[in-house]
């Protein structure tokens, strides 16, 4: 695969938080999902910064997501966390995260583990679940990588989401006692819900979950050559499967649920299975 070009942007966002402490080396750099926020009240020693104060970072305007970049130390090992996302439906393109993927490979490279809130297409993942996920299928019609000029954009997806990093977390979700299922993720664009037909279509294509986020980072992270995983919280069943008829309320309120065991999840990664 060929290597990326530099990125003006990324070397300047990258200055600017060197200057500003956030200077590495990490062992982990984690984008949190809907609801997952407090999870950034577990990092010791935390260096905060707003999105909006870091040079070419996206604003992230969902409820849900509070838009800052925090440095410190969890679970014993130095993190970079990535409080809330940009959307594509936000910004009108998929490259919204283009720069923050950019920095986490320009400071180190640490593996990145990315989350989000889900709707379910497995029965007994239901609402409260975690699964893992092993691939993905593009639904949006969208590509962070359009009009990239290098080869660099020609991305193999062929285990995407790295199998010693699923390897790890599922070693990592036994040993802190959180079930963890598996499945393929299908990207829609959002902001709207998909409709029962939609989610009839995804589960007949081998979707498992659904949601409107995640797939763009990972693509850009194979892009900048990165190691990735990736985790959704089941806030939902997908509309028309079994009681599904999803709502954003919902999907803050069960994420939040659920984010305890993320951090036993993340801990357990990071004290002994990373």
């Amino acid at each position: 695969m060929s290597a990326p070009p530099d990125d003006p942007r990324v070397a300047e966002a990258t200055a600017f938080l060197r200057a500003r402490g956030f200077d590495g080396p990490f062992a982990l750099a984690l984008v949190t999902g809907t609801g997952l926020g407090p999870l950034a009240e577990r990092v010791e020693d935390p260096v905060a910064l707003p999105y909006g104060e870091i040079p070419h970072f996206p604003a992230s305007g969902v409820s849900g997501h509070a838009g800052r970049l925090v440095a410190g130390r969890l679970g014993g090992r130095p993190v970079l966390l990535f409080q809330g996302r940009a959307h594509p439906y936000e910004h009108g393109i998929a490259a919204a995260m283009r720069v923050p993927v950019g920095v986490v490979a320009a400071l180190g490279a640490p593996p990145l583990l990315l989350t989000n809130a889900a709707g379910s297409l497995m029965p007994e993942a239901g609402p409260g679940r975690l699964a893992l996920i092993t691939d993905h299928i593009n639904l949006s019609g969208m590509n962070p990588l359009y009009g990239e000029p290098s080869d660099a954009r020609f991305v193999p997806m062929v285990e995407a989401y790295d199998p010693r990093l699923r390897a790890a977390l599922k070693a990592a979700a036994a040993v802190s006692g959180v079930p963890l299922h598996e499945g393929v993720y299908a990207w829609f664009s959002g902001p709207s819900f998909e409709t029962p037909a939609e989610i009839r279509m995804a589960r007949t294509l081998g979707a498992d979950l659904v949601g409107m986020s995640t797939v763009p980072e990972a693509i850009l992270a194979r892009f900048f050559g990165l190691r990735v995983a990736a985790l959704s919280l089941v806030t939902n069943y997908a509309a028309g499967f079994q009681t599904g008829d999803p709502h954003h309320a919902e999907t803050k309120r069960v994420a939040a649920q659920v984010a305890e065991d993320v951090g036993r999840l993340v801990a357990a990664l990071l004290s002994g299975h990373l």
